[in-house]
């Protein structure tokens, strides 16, 4: 049995130093938006999805960005390393091969450094609640007790999510369980965490699924879960681009 421990966040903490970006999906459910550009150039709100991802990074005062690249490459890579926001970009290849999110945490290992790491999906747009949500998260990072924090928001306020969910949480905050078949679990993964580097370790060959490290905290007791304060929106398909932008307009 895995004892539970109270977890008291750092008023103190700060923003991991360095962000990895994950870019480098087909965009396939996003076509045909996708057809001459990557899902993370989609626009959204009047700015490209990685767009809003490099804000808030820089808002929160992340300085480095590794940002993994794969399908229309060269687009993606012009864009970021274009940006004006003092935020230094590094490429992590992945031309030659798709490697999906564990894979390209494995690729990308050593330009990560070993102190925590934020991971955030390009695919999301979110607004803050009360504080800003990044350093929200890292003020409830605790090296000591997790190898992985994920942000999740409620079911009910997934804005357009069209899945059943994604884990279940014990009362403090420790990932329990996944959902279960044939049932809807109560939070659903934002697309953004803080990770350790330790936790990248004893990998298969060729592309496999950031779940194999998660799992593995899960059993550990060292994955935990900070509930998303604001809106969030999974912006996966082109219906869901307007679907957005008139939630955002409403507030």
């Amino acid at each position: 049995m895995t004892r539970q421990r109270t977890i008291r966040p750092d008023p103190g903490g700060t923003v991991p130093a360095t962000a990895m970006v994950m870019a480098a999906g087909l965009g396939k459910r996003m076509r045909p938006l996708t057809a001459t550009r990557p899902k993370p150039l989609v626009e959204v709100a009047g700015k490209p999805l990685i767009d809003h991802v490099f804000d808030r990074l820089a808002n929160a005062g992340v300085r480095r960005a590794v940002v993994n690249v794969h399908y229309l490459a060269d687009l993606l890579e012009a864009h970021v390393t274009n940006r004006d926001d003092g935020i230094a970009v590094t490429i992590s290849d992945e031309r030659a091969q798709l490697l999906e999110t564990g894979g390209g945490l494995v690729q990308a290992r050593d330009l990560l450094g070993d102190e925590p790491v934020l991971v955030i999906n390009s695919d999301n747009l979110w607004l803050d609640g009360p504080v800003d949500t990044l350093k929200l998260l890292s003020h409830r990072w605790d090296a000591d007790a997790m190898d992985a924090l994920l942000l999740v928001v409620p079911y009910a306020r997934a804005n357009n999510h069209q899945g059943q969910g994604d884990f279940r949480l014990a009362a403090d905050g420790r990932i329990v369980g996944r959902r279960k078949a044939g049932t809807v679990a109560p939070f659903v993964y934002t697309g953004i965490q803080i990770l350790h580097p330790r936790i990248i370790r004893d990998w298969p060959e060729g592309p496999f699924s950031t779940n194999l490290f998660w799992n593995r905290a899960i059993e550990a007791g060292r994955a935990y879960a900070q509930v998303h304060q604001g809106l969030w929106f999974d912006v996966g398909t082109p219906a869901a681009v307007p679907k957005t932008e008139m939630l955002i307009a409403n507030g």
